[in-house]
């Protein structure tokens, strides 16, 4: 697939309100909770999705064991785990919500199968990149 435009990034990081992320770590110095808060700090909803810390606060949100529970939907689904896993989060979320514009893989994270199948049902996929680096690259201004 060939690279994301930094006019669609923009656009999907502009559109985008509520964010479940995969892989979220209760602890300060792993990467998936500093881009958590920034997220958060940035104005965005982040629900926290985590097997193992599932029923507790996090982010002003309860930790989700899955997509699955999450209800109302999401717009985007950050994905921190590795790339042999991230398959099955895209088909998870593409299952869990209808609405969904945007898969992202984080940093390191590449699933070509998994994006052609999130973009083959309209669902922009981005792969190896990192919101918190994104947005104060592009210049992204949001209301927080």
């Amino acid at each position: 697939m060939p690279d994301i435009s930094d006019a669609k990034i923009r656009e999907i990081l502009t559109e985008v309100q509520t964010i479940a992320l995969v892989g979220w770590s209760p602890k300060a110095d792993r990467p998936s909770h500093g881009v958590a808060q920034y997220l958060v700090q940035q104005g965005y909803r982040v629900i926290p999705v985590n097997p193992g810390q599932a029923g507790q606060m996090a982010l002003g949100e309860v930790v989700r064991a899955s997509l699955s529970e999450i209800e109302g939907g999401v717009d985007m689904v950050d994905i921190f785990r590795r790339s042999e896993e991230a398959g099955a989060v895209v088909d998870e979320a593409l299952a869990a919500f209808p609405s969904l514009k945007a898969v992202w893989m984080q940093l390191g994270v590449r699933d070509e199968a998994a994006a052609k199948r999130a973009e083959d049902r309209g669902v922009t996929a981005v792969m190896n990149r990192c919101p918190a680096i994104e947005i104060p690259r592009l210049g992204i201004a949001r209301k927080a």
